[in-house]
């Protein structure tokens, strides 16, 4: 046994013979239990009413506001879908009314593949906090196999579909299927019978006619089939001339369909793929288009910025004849869409305010509407609490309840995540090669101060950290940095609040009618080498809730009730209850502190080669340091959590 050890032993035991904690918490539940058992019944009428897409359309509509929609494909490898991920998040910014994900058949669509449809649908639903449109193909399957796929859909929290056809595979010629899936319309009849309105359904509108229709005229009426049979909106394939999707919508009226129409608008990105495209839907390319491109079909830059400028003309002059929305067929690239949604001002730059704490933009998971509170501890990795409830039944509302309930799963899909990290410029960030503990210290300070490290590059990132730094705290930044200098590495933390609007700019959330409160909260990691000098000034202030665990479990002090959840925010509303959206919860620390241990070596180690030094060091870290969570519950009052760091590192010095 160490000297720290022969010295740590001693207070834990009579840590717990003082307050009677027990090192082992409670177990949880089984995880596929109803987690609604566990927490007080849903008492918040703040939750949001849930507002389809084809009200929110035919709202912009009535308004007569401009919107955008855009399109995806899911990618071949794990690596491409990180990639798609991120665009989501970057595009998802410029606040699109809802996104789609094509399906393919050959692709083994439904399964739980990290680059299947359904789970590309799933990220983004529900970890990208997009408003979701799967399409769903139904030529070959069976009613059975197909109700499987809506049931999943719908699982996941999906509301909206593209109902469409699909072709045969490749090779093979379209035969007729008794009592099977022949046409779209047969798709579409078939979820309103088993679905009602459960789900918004769009359906495919031609332009130029379906190149299989004997007509023209034969395919618009095929489309008021689809329409007809329950379909709430069209979305357009690709076209060049805006008189030809003018045209196609007059003809649409003309013989009594009346749901909206979205032009389908494809970007010239490159000439190869619009020749594809266009053998693909059997279209024919305008000749003033084939001469232009023929002239610079070796230049890309050229390409793209005559791609963006057609694009941009087709919508402006849509919009000039009163379309109000389009839909960008993107190609799973970003760059082009970005620019011709700024030209068009429909990039929408404005921020949302947070309705709650940990919600950086209104929620669009259906599947969880009415979920408002969540231990703080994931505030700082909202992906990761999604993935790990993502099988909870119900979902706390108005109050967290009894401790003894929640189950936290494992983080089976958080790898789609992990793998989009560039390790390059992790490597640049955090150090291509650590040396010391004091060299780790360095990067915590760099990243809470917002200066650059020692190589001079800036780090934006953090392993602990999904969204980067809460603008809340700038207000701690100079303590923060302190201590991580010093050995005190914080990963999470929020200041004191008493009543301030719930529109301040760096503290507020809710609705702007409203007043929050904040008590003071600090979580870090420190060797094992402070516990005996933190215990001892935690003594003497009896106000603090503190919580102190090692990697292990053999450590486990605190002066909490195990199962009574302690609010830490709350906000007072008009003619609501007081709402209280992030909590510490002793028990879902135990899970939290798995999460925040294996960091160090499951995620930030592996940026180094085995055996070497630098992953040495921090295996070492994640076995020796310790994991604290401190609340000041005087939140009238300066936070005294500074003091207790301070008196902790003067009674180390000291000895």
């Amino acid at each position: 046994m160490s000297q720290i050890d022969t010295t740590i032993s001693p207070i834990i035991e009579n840590f717990q013979s003082k307050f009677m904690v027990d090192s082992n918490l409670p177990p949880t539940m089984p995880r596929n239990m109803s987690f609604h058992n566990g927490f007080s019944d849903p008492v918040s009428p703040a939750s949001p009413v849930y507002e389809s897409l084809i009200e929110k359309i035919n709202k912009k509509i009535e308004n007569k506001e401009t919107w955008f929609s855009l399109e995806f494909f899911p990618p071949k490898t794990v690596n491409g879908a990180s990639n798609l991920i991120s665009k989501f998040e970057f595009l998802g910014s410029g606040k699109p009314l809802f996104c789609d994900i094509t399906w393919h058949p050959a692709g083994d669509p439904a399964s739980d593949k990290p680059t299947s449809s359904m789970k590309i649908a799933n990220v983004m639903h529900n970890y990208c906090l997009l408003e979701t449109m799967l399409h769903i193909t139904c030529y070959g399957q069976t009613k059975e196999s197909m109700k499987q796929y809506l049931d999943k859909a719908k699982s996941i929290g999906i509301r909206n579909l593209l109902a469409l056809r699909g072709d045969p595979a490749v090779g093979t010629e379209w035969q007729y299927q008794e009592n099977g899936f022949n046409y779209a319309t047969d798709l579409v009849k078939f979820i309103r019978e088993n679905y009602g309105d459960y789900f918004v359904i769009c359906v495919a509108g031609y332009p130029h006619g379906h190149p299989d229709s004997n007509s023209y005229e034969e395919d618009l009426m095929h489309l008021k089939e689809k329409v007809d049979a329950g379909a709430d909106f069209i979305i357009t394939q690709l076209f060049f001339k805006a008189e030809t999707f003018l045209k196609y919508v007059d003809d649409c009226r003309r013989i009594g369909i009346a749901c909206p129409i979205i032009p389908g608008i494809l970007p010239i990105q490159s000439y190869d793929s619009l020749r594809h495209i266009c053998k693909l839907s059997k279209l024919e390319v305008p000749q003033n288009i084939v001469n232009a491109m023929e002239k610079i079909k070796g230049n890309d830059e050229a390409i793209r910025i005559y791609g963006i400028e057609q694009a941009v003309k087709l919508c402006k002059d849509l919009m000039q004849a009163g379309v109000l929305g389009v839909h960008f067929y993107t190609l799973n690239r970003d760059v082009a869409v970005t620019e011709i949604l700024r030209i068009l001002e429909l990039w929408n730059k404005d921020t949302e305010p947070r309705r709650l704490p940990w919600k950086s933009k209104q929620l669009c998971s259906y599947s969880r509407p009415d979920e408002d509170v969540r231990p703080i501890f994931w505030s700082i990795r909202p992906k990761s609490y999604v993935c790990r409830t993502s099988d909870w039944d119900q979902f706390p509302n108005g109050r967290w309840g009894n401790s003894s309930a929640p189950s936290f799963g494992d983080l089976k899909d958080y790898h789609i995540f992990y793998s989009k990290i560039n390790t390059k410029d992790c490597l640049a960030q955090w150090g291509s090669e650590l040396n010391d503990e004091t060299d780790v210290w360095n990067v915590f300070a760099s990243f809470v101060s917002g200066r650059p490290n020692k190589n001079g590059v800036k780090i934006t990132s953090f392993p602990w950290c999904e969204e980067g730094l809460a603008s809340e705290t700038s207000l701690l930044t100079d303590e923060l940095e302190r201590l991580n200098t010093q050995g005190i590495l914080t990963i999470n933390s929020q200041p004191s609040v008493n009543g301030a609007p719930s529109s301040d700019p760096v503290v507020g959330w809710g609705s702007s009618d409203g007043y929050v409160y904040q008590k003071a909260y600090l979580e870090f990691f420190i060797s094992k080498s402070f516990l005996p000098f933190l215990v001892q000034s935690l003594e003497k202030y009896p106000r603090v809730i503190y919580h102190i665990i090692n990697r292990s479990g053999d450590i486990n002090l605190t002066n909490c009730t195990l199962l009574n959840p302690n609010a830490v925010t709350w906000g007072v509303f008009p003619g609501k209850e007081i709402v209280q959206p992030t909590v510490v919860d002793p028990v879902s620390f135990m899970s939290w502190k798995d999460e925040a241990f294996n960091i160090w070596t499951d995620f930030w180690g592996k940026l180094y080669e085995p055996n070497s030094s630098s992953k040495r060091l921090l295996e070492n870290i994640s076995n020796n340091y310790l994991l604290v969570n401190i609340v000041d519950n005087e939140f009238q009052k300066e936070s005294c959590i500074w003091s207790i760091l301070n008196e902790m590192l003067e009674l180390k010095a000291k000895n």
